[in-house]
Parts: structure tokens; sequence; C-alpha cells
């Protein structure tokens, strides 16, 4: 693995464990040049998964889009980055468990949304408010009738 500080191409693993739930495997590496260490991680290479756009567009899956939307929407919230990355998997493992080769955006963002709803109810609402394109106060407050039901009506058994 070439070292991101000195671009030397060997390096030597002082630590491997499995992280994202299973998904990766973290390694702790350090270089035989200039001895910095640095971490990387080794995931299985999926399907290509292919994102169609509103408009019709279509482009490559890329879960740091997701990450960096819950990120958006969680800042200055009490959430831990492990939290949001674990949101990330579970919406990836979501989306690729339907064995589809695209899906839409939207597909992607009501998965999203439905973690968001778990996690945090402010930041779900930020984010709402970005994905529903919410362009007046009438749109927040639907999505707060909304949350506000769903905390009144009897949850399932």
């Amino acid at each position: 693995m070439r070292c991101p500080h000195c671009h030397f191409h060997d390096s030597k693993v002082l630590d491997s464990r499995p992280a994202e739930d299973g998904q990766a495997i973290r390694r702790r590496r350090e270089c035989l040049q200039c001895h910095k260490r640095f971490t990387s991680y080794e995931r299985v290479e999926e399907a290509p998964l292919w994102v169609v756009k509103k408009d019709g567009r279509r482009e490559g899956f890329d879960r740091q889009k997701i990450l960096r939307g819950l990120l958006t929407a969680c800042e200055k919230r009490p959430i831990a980055l492990a939290e949001l990355e674990a949101a990330t998997n579970a919406v990836e493992r979501t989306i690729r468990d339907q064995g589809l080769e695209e899906v839409p955006t939207r597909v992607i963002g009501e998965a999203v949304m439905s973690r968001l709803r778990q996690l945090d109810e402010v930041a779900y609402v930020r984010f709402a408010s970005v994905y529903r394109q919410f362009t007046d106060v009438e749109g927040f407050r639907q999505e707060l009738e909304r949350l506000i039901q769903a905390h009144s009506s009897p949850e399932p058994q």
C-alpha cells in the first residue's frame, strides 16, 4: 500500500480488525520509509450500482455522498461519527440488498430519511427540508405534524 505521506510503495500492517459492522477490515499501517502511520480499509468490491437522478441522468453510487448528507444534517447535534457511518452502511446495505443495477435517488433519499428519523428528529427535519425541497415554513410545519402524529399513534407490537 502506497504511503499517503511520502508515497513510498510499501508498508507493514501493525493491526487489523473488522470495521463497519463486518463490511470492511480496518488496517493500521506503518510506512517502511518515513515510518509514519496511516489507516486503510479493505472492502469487498461490490457490483456497480447506478443512481438514476431526477432528470434521468445516471451516475455511479457514492456512499460518501450519503455520509456527507448525514454529516450536514447532524451538524451541532449529539451524534457520534460512528453512528453516522453505521447509518451510511445500513442505507447502502438496504439499497444493495434489493439486487438492482440502478436505483432512483428517491429510494436512497427515503432510506436516509428512515435512518435519520431513528437517530435524531432534528437532523431528520433538516435533511427532509433539503431532500423534499421545502420552499416555505408550511413544508416544515407539515413534516413536524407527521412526526408528532407518529409519536401519538400507538406503536405496533
